[in-house]
């Protein structure tokens, strides 16, 4: 019921003043649409917003780690206790997410969604705090069997969302980014893309964190295996996570879905988290009114998937680490898009003449 609750509470965004932005820029002492995509997502910022003066100075990323039981089928180069040591890294402040948001002016907020590892809850530290809110110890090999019950997709969700309006509420934010920690996981996020956009699976997998052709074509075989096993919905975002995803991606969908709710922009990186982009659209469709894709990286279906949620990434760097990496890197030039729309001035404002029709 709060689930059901928590998806039908979410607006849109607000449209009035989408027009109004539209109608500011238009206006502004520049020639028409000069700052390009800067514009677009200025504009984007004031329908979320409600409002014409952005501000995207308190922000946060929320990495969210899960194991995966596929992860025994060599589909990945990592070994599974890699998880647990991220997230010791993270908190330790020596992780590249580390690196870039103390960089930028960004808080750090792990979650433990469904590792197979230990850590109290509320661990805080200097360079990032830390929530316990493990469903269960990693899931099921989805080449076998679903990956988790559909009571358990739900808790994912409510945990990632949880996690995120607690912290939003706490601190303020009106910025939040996705991220993830979990080896194996570009494995789900794959067989998630695949269902719901209708790609091969050929076309939707790349080398992860960086396997060899042969180990490439053992992941696409596993992944096809387990949508043919398990038949996911490609309709109902729910049973796709369920039946091939991850607890982290539940979770980052949860980030998603807690965004939209409290009306502010979420920031999503990967692949990883636009696999948690798509369930969310697929679960509440009014969330991609929030979305804002920070990249695209070097995974081939991350694109195809930024396609199918009709998101044109800010940046396009090369990368394809994770973390939320990606997106924190794109907070710099969201907040560029915040002033052109918020701090230069009109025409009429600066008493500059307009062109000649």
């Amino acid at each position: 019921m709060r689930f059901q609750q928590i998806v039908e509470d979410i607006k849109e965004s607000n449209k009035t003043v989408y027009e109004k932005a539209r109608e500011r820029t238009a206006n502004l002492i520049m020639p028409p649409r000069a700052m390009g995509r800067l514009n677009d997502i200025s504009e984007k910022l004031c329908a979320i917003y409600g409002n014409l003066k952005p501000a995207t100075d308190k922000r946060a990323v929320f990495v969210m780690a899960g194991d995966h039981g596929i992860a025994a089928k060599g589909v990945s180069a990592f070994p599974q206790e890699v998880t647990g040591q991220m997230m010791g890294a993270f908190m330790g402040g020596m992780a590249t997410i580390n690196a870039l948001s103390k960089a930028v002016g960004v808080k750090v907020f792990v979650t433990d969604a469904g590792t197979l590892h230990s850590m109290p809850d509320a661990v805080i530290s200097e360079n990032a705090e830390f929530f316990q809110r493990k469903v269960a110890s990693g899931t099921k090999d989805f080449s076998a069997e679903p990956a988790m019950t559909n009571e358990q997709a739900k808790l994912s969700i409510l945990a990632g969302y949880d996690v995120t309006s607690e912290q939003i509420r706490r601190h303020g934010l009106n910025l939040v980014a996705t991220g993830d920690m979990g080896i194996g996981n570009t494995t789900p996020s794959s067989a998630i893309g695949s269902v719901i956009t209708g790609e091969t699976v050929e076309m939707m997998t790349g080398m992860g964190s960086g396997l060899t052709d042969d180990r490439v074509l053992n992941k696409i075989n596993m992944i096809k295996q387990g949508i043919e096993i398990n038949k996911p919905n490609p309709k109902d975002g729910l049973d796709v996570l369920a039946k091939v995803g991850g607890f982290e991606i539940g979770a980052i969908a949860g980030t998603i879905i807690a965004a939209a709710h409290h009306r502010i922009p979420v920031v999503i990186d990967g692949i990883i988290s636009t696999a948690g982009a798509l369930i969310a659209a697929s679960i509440a469709p009014k969330t991609l009114d929030y979305m804002i894709a920070g990249h695209v990286s070097e995974e081939p279906g991350h694109k195809l998937m930024l396609r199918h949620l009709g998101l044109v990434p800010v940046l396009d760097l090369g990368m394809r680490l994770g973390e939320g990496t990606g997106a924190v890197a794109a907070m710099q030039i969201i907040d560029l898009a915040a002033a052109v729309i918020r701090d230069v001035a009109t025409f009429e404002e600066a008493a500059v003449s307009g062109r000649d029709e």
